[in-house]
């Protein structure tokens, strides 16, 4: 299931995953060769998942991180959201391959087309640093809304040093734009920019990749929930 885009943005608004649309079609290869399938993991480990719980994955891209928690998790209820089109179209394919029931809408982050209180967990993968600062906030604030009152988010996105150095950053096809937007990514501040939103934020997870540097997985819950 899709959903068209709003008419507010264009395809021109977002970046795809390698930072090239001619790129997407390497996505699950790169996938395989950075180890990204350890961070899935941690994710999902921290998640806390309980039998029947509602998950959306926010950037959602080719759906590796649905898949890997519906086979953890069959019994989850999965949605994906992206606004690139060829990246859920090889989403969907994987899902229906691995069957597995799981919506894919076509959006944005900053817009999520969902009413509140729709979510017991919201994933976002490597996505974070696609977005300006504004959009960032706007993001972490539809995630509020979109989650239920004991609701989880657990982000993961890439960890520069005090002086903004992350081995991965200047991957193949990433453009400036994005290595900019990586600069609010230094030691913890996506942690603090989580709680600044409103979250309870527990200790940052690290885990380090088998090419492409170190990444940082957040776990945090709406402020004043057990």
């Amino acid at each position: 299931m899709t959903q068209k885009l709003s008419q507010s943005r264009s395809e021109r608004d977002y970046i795809p995953g390698l930072g090239r649309h001619f790129l997407t079609p390497l996505y699950d290869v790169a996938h395989g060769v950075f180890g990204l399938h350890s961070v899935h993991s941690e994710m999902i480990e921290q998640a806390e998942l309980r039998d029947g719980q509602r998950v959306l994955d926010v950037g959602c891209g080719t759906g590796n991180l649905l898949r890997a928690t519906g086979r953890r998790h069959p019994s989850a209820d999965l949605v994906g959201l992206d606004p690139d089109p060829k990246a859920l179209t090889r989403a969907e394919r994987k899902a229906r391959r691995a069957g597995l029931t799981v919506r894919l809408d076509r959006g944005f982050a900053q817009e999520l087309p969902y009413g509140e209180d729709s979510f017991d967990r919201v994933f976002s993968s490597l996505m974070l640093h696609h977005l300006d600062s504004t959009s960032k906030d706007a993001l972490l604030a539809e995630v509020r809304r979109v989650l239920r009152p004991d609701g989880r988010l657990v982000l993961a996105d890439a960890v520069l040093d005090e002086q903004g150095h992350h081995h991965g950053h200047r991957q193949v096809g990433m453009r400036n734009r994005m290595r900019e937007q990586l600069r609010d990514n230094v030691g913890d501040a996506v942690a603090q920019r989580i709680a600044g939103a409103g979250f309870t934020v527990e200790p940052t997870r690290t885990v380090t990749l088998r090419v492409g540097g170190a990444i940082g997985i957040v776990s945090a819950r709406l402020d004043g929930n057990p």
